[in-house]
């Protein structure tokens, strides 16, 4: 059993491989989000507002665990289905664009800044917003379908599985409920429940659907799927720290949103360093769930301790 100071032990080697792993993501996201949209295009003008979202600033959290869970299962750099697994990972991508371009709408969340600029509505116009939220959506599942090199059983349980993580079963469902909750003080176990569906649901297929790329067994997926479920709720609870400790400046939104609109959060239930130790353990118990890969997981390991441990 690790301890929680092995757990939260400081790792930089785990910005390097997200940053190799975003790298990957970059080289082809712009191309595959705005393929078919060139000069001689009717849509052309369609080209710069989606730039405006994939082009700078996310972190590729989602994307790079696609990557280090086909490395997990024992997918090798020059096995033909990399260049499936970068389309995979690309509408992962995707769909969290999207997720964040709605999510900012002054129907939702009303933000104004993300990832350091203007949100899409603010800067375009919210009619705008949702055309390309419903775009990057539809790009993403077309880059699923488009995928080589995989069987068709294999696109389609991973069709299956992300688009349940995204509808009404995962995160549309988690963000009806987190509307709901505004103003409302919600039991740890109810935003528990909220966040796992809002939150976990995504980055869970993230990881899921590198695995079934690369020919997961059940038992693996398995084991992905759990890491998934317990790195996800370390994350969203970072999250919550994050808007209490963090800057505009570190996180390229505005901090302190949940306290200003009454919404519960693991810090406000809890304070600060429980939710802190909550997320360690949650660690600690994704981590476990890797053992049986062995060292073949040990990028899946650093970026969840990167997951934890970021400041933005």
């Amino acid at each position: 059993m690790r301890t929680l100071q092995e757990v939260n032990k400081p790792d930089s080697s785990g910005l390097t491989l997200l940053s190799t792993y975003a790298d990957r993501c970059n080289s082809q996201l712009s191309y595959l989000a705005t393929q078919g949209l060139d000069n001689e295009s009717s849509l052309f003008d369609l080209r710069e507002p989606i730039l405006y979202v994939v082009k700078e600033g996310g972190k590729r959290i989602r994307p790079a665990l696609t990557f280090a869970a086909a490395e997990a299962v024992g997918l090798k750099d020059k096995d033909i289905r990399q260049k499936t697994l970068d389309y995979i990972a690309c509408a992962i991508e995707l769909l969290h664009s999207y997720s964040l371009v709605h999510d900012d709408l002054p129907s939702m969340d009303n933000d104004d800044l993300r990832r350091g600029k203007p949100t899409l509505h603010k800067a375009y116009s919210d009619a705008t917003a949702i055309l390309i939220g419903d775009g990057l959506q539809a790009r993403a599942f077309e880059l699923i379908a488009s995928a080589e090199n995989i069987s068709s059983d294999q696109c389609l349980k991973i069709s299956r599985f992300v688009s349940k993580a995204v509808g009404l079963g995962g995160m549309v469902g988690g963000q009806f409920l987190d509307i709901e909750a505004t103003g409302r003080k919600l039991t740890t176990q109810n935003l528990k429940s909220m966040h796992s569906l809002k939150t976990g649901a995504l980055l869970t297929a993230s990881i899921v659907a590198g695995g079934l790329t690369a020919s997961a067994s059940q038992e693996e997926l398995a084991c992905l799927e759990k890491f998934g479920s317990h790195i996800g709720l370390a994350f969203q609870i970072t999250d919550d720290i994050l808007d209490v400790e963090g800057t505009s400046k570190t996180l390229g939104k505005t901090p302190g949103k949940d306290a200003k609109e009454n919404k519960s959060t693991y810090v406000n239930l809890l304070g600060l360093e429980s939710a802190k130790h909550i997320a360690s353990e949650s660690l600690e118990k994704a981590l476990i769930e890797l053992d049986s890969f062995e060292e073949s997981a040990e990028s899946l390991r650093k970026i969840a301790k990167l997951i934890v441990q970021r400041k933005k």
